[in-house]
């Protein structure tokens, strides 16, 4: 799925992808804006793990690499929920620092949102956004997510309980 923003496309992971994947999740500062389950250091076996996780057991979601000039620079996911929620999934991403400020991460996103929103019986995407990250604030905006709530003291992440920011994209 190319994108338009010069060298970069979303693509399935490949096992070929984990030296990359590693380099650029190994920054503390990607890791503050994620759950405690992505590690901090990143190693190269994490990202195997982690390569082996989406095209396994994790199939059931969209886990694609955010491809930017020909290597693995990052992810994006949509996690399908169920129950009562089933028509609700939840987007979230990171992108190497090297690549940041490119509008990369609003493109992907907007380009797996639209891809979500008319491939599943979904009818709402959502994001979690911690309160001290405008950036990633600016990038749901971007992609059409409009804001719904300040969740008071909903995160907490290493040693600091925030207010997570919820931004939402619905379709009729």
């Amino acid at each position: 799925m190319p994108l338009p923003v010069a060298g970069a496309r979303l693509r399935p992971f490949g096992p070929a992808d984990a030296p990359a994947l590693a380099r650029h999740a190994n920054d503390r500062d990607i890791w503050r804006n994620l759950r405690d389950r992505f590690p901090h250091p990143y190693s190269l076996a994490d990202a195997e793990g982690y390569v082996l996780f989406v095209n396994t057991i994790g199939a059931a979601d969209l886990h694609l690499c955010i491809e930017v000039d020909g290597e693995a620079a990052g992810s994006i996911s949509v996690l399908f929920k169920d129950d009562i929620s089933r028509r609700e999934a939840e987007i979230g991403y990171w992108l190497g620092r090297a690549y940041w400020g490119r509008g990369i991460v609003s493109a992907a996103t907007r380009a797996l949102a639209g891809y979500a929103l008319a491939h599943f019986d979904v009818c709402r995407l959502y994001a979690t956004v911690f309160e001290y990250n405008p950036a990633s604030a600016r990038v749901l905006e971007k992609a059409g997510f409009g804001f719904e709530a300040r969740l008071r003291k909903s995160i907490t992440k290493d040693g600091q309980t925030v207010d997570g920011l919820l931004y939402a994209l619905v379709v009729a």
